[in-house]
Parts: C-alpha cells; sequence; structure tokens
C-alpha cells in the first residue's frame, strides 16, 4: 500500500515536472527579440494591439501574436518591363524600378492586401499614362522628367499605405525593331556629318597656321634684313668716323711736331725713290715740293736707271 502511495506520488512529480518544463518552453517561446531594422505588428485577439520596435518583447499566451514582420530598411523593386504608347503611336517596352521605405508599420500592414503588387500596378499605369502625353523623341531624351513625375505620382498615391517613394528609376526603354534600325541610321548619317566638320573645321585650322607662320617667318626675315642693314650701316659710319678721327690725330700730331719744309722736301725725295724702284708706271708728285727743276732731273734719272735695269 505504502509503495502503491510512493509511486503514485513520483509519477506525479514527474507530470508536473513534465507541464512544468513545458509551460517554461512555450513561455520562453513567446519570447521575441526584435532587430534593429525590423518592425512587429502584434495582434490581440485578432484585433491591432501594436507595434514592436527594438527590444526583448514577451507575447502574452493564447491571446497574442506577431501578424507581420516588416523591415524598415529602403527597398528596391525592379519591376518587369511594361508595354505603352507614345503620343505619336510608337509601341515600346519600358522596365522601372522603385526605390522605397517603410514610415508607417501599421498603414503599411492593414492599409493595402499586396503593398508590392500594389506599387507595381500603380507604376505601370501610371508610366502609361506620362508616356502618352510624349512623342518619341521626347521619350527618349526625357527620362529625368519621367522619373520625376512618376516618383511624385507614386509616392502620393502610397502616402496611405505607409510607403515612401523616394526614386523612381527608368531602366530600359526598347522602341521596336524598325525603330532602332532607323535610329542606327540616324546616328551613323550624323556621326559622318560630324566626321566631315571635324575634318573641314581641321583643314581649315590647318591652313591658317601655315598663313599665319608663312607671314611670321616673312616679318622675321624682314626684321633681321632690317637689323643687319642698320648694323652695317653703323658699322661703315663708324669706320669712317674713326679714320677720320685718325687723320685728324695724324694732322694734330704733325702740327704739334713743327715739321720744317726741308724735312717735308727730304721725306718727299725718298718717297720718290722708293716709287722710282717700283713697278709703278706712274709717280704722284707732291705739291709742297719747291725745286720742280731738282724734281724733274731727279725723276729723269730714275727713270733711266730703271731702263738700264731692264
Amino acid at each position: 500500500m505504502f509503495l502503491a502511495e510512493n509511486t503514485g506520488t513520483v509519477v506525479a512529480i514527474v507530470v508536473i515536472s513534465i507541464i512544468a518544463v513545458l509551460i517554461l518552453i512555450y513561455l520562453i517561446s513567446r519570447i521575441r527579440i526584435v532587430r534593429q531594422t525590423n518592425k512587429y505588428v502584434v495582434e490581440r485577439l485578432g484585433a491591432f494591439h501594436k507595434v514592436w520596435g527594438v527590444g526583448v518583447k514577451f507575447l502574452f499566451p493564447f491571446i497574442d501574436k506577431v501578424a507581420y514582420v516588416i523591415s524598415m530598411k529602403e527597398q528596391v523593386k525592379d519591376f518587369a518591363p511594361q508595354p505603352v504608347i507614345t503620343k505619336d503611336n510608337v509601341k515600346m517596352d519600358i522596365d522601372t524600378v522603385v526605390f522605397f521605405q517603410v514610415t508607417d508599420p501599421k498603414l503599411y500592414a492593414y492599409g493595402v492586401e499586396n503593398p508590392l503588387s500594389a506599387i507595381e500596378n500603380l507604376s505601370a499605369t501610371t508610366l502609361r499614362n506620362i508616356i502618352g502625353e510624349l512623342d518619341l523623341d521626347e521619350t527618349l531624351t526625357s527620362r529625368d522628367i519621367i522619373n520625376s513625375r512618376m516618383r511624385s505620382i507614386l509616392d502620393e498615391a502610397t502616402d496611405p499605405w505607409g510607403i515612401k517613394v523616394n526614386r523612381v528609376e527608368v531602366k530600359n526603354i526598347i522602341p521596336p525593331r524598325d525603330i532602332q534600325e532607323a535610329m542606327e541610321r540616324q546616328m551613323r548619317a550624323e556621326r559622318e556629318r560630324r566626321e566631315k566638320i571635324l575634318l573641314a573645321e581641321g583643314e581649315k585650322k590647318s591652313q591658317i597656321l601655315l598663313a599665319e607662320g608663312q607671314k611670321e617667318s616673312q616679318i622675321l626675315k624682314a626684321d633681321a634684313d632690317k637689323q643687319a642693314t642698320v648694323l652695317k650701316a653703323e658699322a661703315q659710319a663708324e669706320a669712317i668716323l674713326k679714320v677720320k678721327q685718325a687723320e685728324a690725330e695724324g694732322l694734330k700730331s704733325l702740327k704739334e711736331a713743327s715739321v720744317s719744309p726741308e724735312v717735308l722736301t727730304l721725306r718727299g725725295y725718298e718717297a720718290l725713290k722708293d716709287l722710282a724702284n717700283g713697278n709703278s708706271t706712274k709717280i704722284i708728285v707732291p705739291s709742297e715740293l719747291q725745286n720742280v727743276a731738282t724734281l724733274a732731273t731727279t725723276i729723269k734719272e730714275s727713270l733711266e736707271v730703271k731702263e738700264s735695269k731692264k
């Protein structure tokens, strides 16, 4: 009897311990650690209760549950190409990229059934409306305008959903094949036109530079000839001046030396003697000589001596 009671007690203790462990495990499983980049939307008895931020949180057993775990980081959604028609009836495909961020977890959880699908459909319809107001050339050259208008419209439309659209980018614009070929031909013609213009401008600049070079060369040559002529004239003038100065110095020296007429006559005789001994056939007689007869006799004798030597 006592053994049976002990056995029953042990079984009860074991059962209670197991239940306690299970309850403890369950309670531990109700603990949530909320990360910094996430928000938890908690419902109590099926209704919205609160939004949990970062930290350790505890769900009340059986009545609380985490309905949504929402990332607060900026998200990027790349939508598939959408067929659109321009104002001039050109069909093309355009794909966009939307950068958005959740600002209100409650509105994001309960504002729309599928936020990403809603953004995609809204982006497609907005893009069609915008492109329908532009022709082909404007569509190809107005990416910034398209991006700005789409961002403004999407941001306003998604505000009730707790979403902030930061940027919208047109990723690719894919026109039909025949339009692409026409654009390629146009670009090729434009490149050829620019090439011809560049070649013509280069040839023009080359001719201008060549003419300017020839002009500068002729100017430099004329300046050089002018300077050479000036320098030559200056040199001749300086040489004449030196000669005149030497003659003046000689006359001045003779004047200062007070040379007598007898000395001049003797120097004249010596000069005539030197002339007579030379090969010259002409003799210059100084005017300073006074005795013309004696000089004539001397010249005659000198000529005779010269003829006898021959």
